[in-house]
């Protein structure tokens, strides 16, 4: 089927390799429950086509998604390879990011519980964990809006709170990861999940919580901070390692 599709559509190497990984993606947000039904959206920009990316087909489980069925659409809306509807949510809320930021590919949007609990905090984000501490420099914020068609300077504001960092907690609603591979993407909202749900743990305790102190959460915090063009070494070793988990797991993503 993967020989088919990209003879049909002339698709090049890198595209279907994004397609693979994306799928990948999918898949995994099914491993870690971080689904909701089929209301999120994960997106990659298309190589060689800056205002293209590619988004779920709308109303397929994440279980579901291959890298053949994945849609690829314009910043206009117009769907150029696909036989399904995207989400519209998805379309305004990846687009206005992927415009305001042209050194992001990737974009995962989640609704978990654990996030949008965090997300409904005034506190935000705490440094409680090592996992918190290494993302803490990389963690923006963006009012509760819609993202529509009717909302354009929502959208622009959307694309202008993500800014220079790489993770949003969009208040009452979940989070956005972003990065320059689907890799470095899923890292990313691994660690902001995680910090998500130790957080939650910790405030719904009760107890006194210790935070470390400032300094060592500076330092904590470089080791995670994108440099260069390219993902650090251990994103993408981390990424490999969940790539062979898929493959145990069910290898028809890349279908």
């Amino acid at each position: 089927m993967s020989t088919i599709l990209k003879v049909n559509q002339k698709m090049s190497d890198a595209e279907w390799q994004v397609r693979c990984d994306l799928a990948a993606c999918y898949r995994l947000f099914v491993k870690f429950g971080w689904t909701d039904l089929i209301f999120t959206h994960l997106t990659a920009r298309v190589p060689g086509h800056e205002n293209q990316y590619l988004i779920n087909p709308y109303g397929l489980l994440f279980e579901e998604i291959t890298a053949s069925n994945l849609l690829k659409v314009d910043f206009d809306g117009k769907v150029i390879s696909g036989d399904y509807p995207y989400n519209d949510a998805g379309h305004y809320i990846h687009t206005a990011v992927f415009k305001a930021r042209p050194d992001i590919n990737v974009l995962l949007h989640s609704h978990t519980r654990a996030g949008i609990a965090v997300s409904c905090m005034k506190m935000g984000l705490l440094p409680l964990s090592q996992q918190a501490g290494e993302i803490q420099d990389l963690v923006c914020y963006n009012h509760y809006g819609v993202a529509s068609k009717d909302h354009p300077e929502y959208c622009h504001q959307l694309g202008q709170d993500m800014a220079d960092k790489w993770l949003m907690i969009m208040h009452n609603h979940g989070l956005l990861a972003a990065g320059r591979t689907v890799g470095e993407a899923f890292y990313f909202l691994y660690m902001l999940e995680t910090s998500c749900k130790i957080q939650t743990d910790v405030v719904s305790s009760g107890v006194n919580y210790h935070l470390p102190d400032t300094a060592s959460v500076r330092e904590l915090a470089k080791t995670t901070a994108p440099k260069g063009d390219q993902p650090c070494n251990d994103v993408h070793i981390a990424w490999q390692a969940m790539i062979r988990l898929q493959n145990r797991l069910d290898p028809s993503y890349k279908n």
